[in-house]
């Protein structure tokens, strides 16, 4: 963004929050690029597997954000979109736009996918229908804004102060903590759908990264294998050298599938239980 547009002063708006009429025209442009979408998804999918998302929340992408401004109505669609509170819709109505304050919460944090023709991601345009970064800055004044380039896994976040969006740096591990959702957002590079490339991706407190659906259900069944292998070799150890200490216990369950099989094949020639230690110390 140029210095001219940051030197832009603030302009009083006329912004009023009124519900989208039934019978508006939404846009309805093709999608620019097909990984936006898996983008999306897979952020959403991250915390719906964590149990994570309230029953009050909305997370919605490529959906319509309204406001009236100076009497007219101004729409923009975000590539992926959080509002912790969102009234609920009566049935057996759809949600088909969502307007800040009058149905609920503004949303805390909006992100958009460059796209590959244009930049307005990062427009400031102040007249009608107004850039994006202008609307979210000054017309919804959205507490977190985020950018991603996926070609280059360039990942920014901004967040407003005093009105303006000030670019936040990253923390050592090049993730940015999201207050509201209580994680960290940062980049992954990887393969999710058979699309290879960065990804974004959400890490807890504890610095561990929350899983996929496929990877959750690999994941168990690695454990599931995992347990069963320990638990044959503890039996067969036991009817081989009798009881087993506490301490060795403990440490063939931190040994990984790799030295458990090595361990399987190597039981039958253990004697006694210091045999077994030897073995583990090595």
């Amino acid at each position: 963004m140029s210095a001219t547009q940051l030197r832009q002063p603030l302009v009083s708006y006329t912004i009023e929050w009124e519900k989208l009429p039934d019978d508006f025209k939404l846009p309805d442009e093709p999608v620019e690029n097909i990984s936006h979408p898996l983008l999306a998804s897979a952020l959403r999918e991250i915390l719906e597997i964590a149990g994570l998302i309230g029953p009050t929340a909305l997370i919605v992408s490529n959906f319509a954000l309204c406001a009236t401004v100076n009497k007219k109505t101004v729409v923009k669609a975000p590539d992926w979109c959080y509002v912790p509170n969102a009234l609920p819709v009566p049935s057996p109505f759809m949600r088909r736009s969502y307007t800040p304050n009058l149905e609920g919460d503004i949303p805390a944090v909006v992100m958009e996918f460059i796209s590959d023709t244009e930049e307005e991601e990062y427009s400031v345009k102040p007249t009608y229908p107004y850039g994006k970064w202008f609307f979210y800055e000054r017309i919804l004044r959205v507490p977190i804004y985020v950018i991603f380039e996926q070609n280059e896994g360039r990942l920014e976040v901004h967040d407003l102060a005093d009105g303006r969006y000030e670019l936040r740096q990253p923390d050592a591990n090049g993730r940015y903590f999201i207050a509201s959702l209580g994680l960290y957002l940062g980049v992954w590079q990887g393969t999710k759908a058979s699309v290879t490339g960065y990804w974004l991706r959400w890490w807890d407190e504890s610095n561990n990264m929350l899983p996929w659906t496929v990877e959750g259900v690999r994941q168990s069944r690695e454990e599931g294998i995992k347990e069963g292998k320990i638990d044959l070799i503890m039996r067969l150890l036991t009817r081989q050298i009798g009881e087993i200490s506490d301490e060795a216990a403990g440490a063939i369950a931190n040994l990984s599938v790799t030295d458990l099989d090595e361990l399987s094949e190597a039981l039958f020639d253990f004697n006694s239980s210091g045999d077994l230690a030897s073995w583990l110390e090595k």
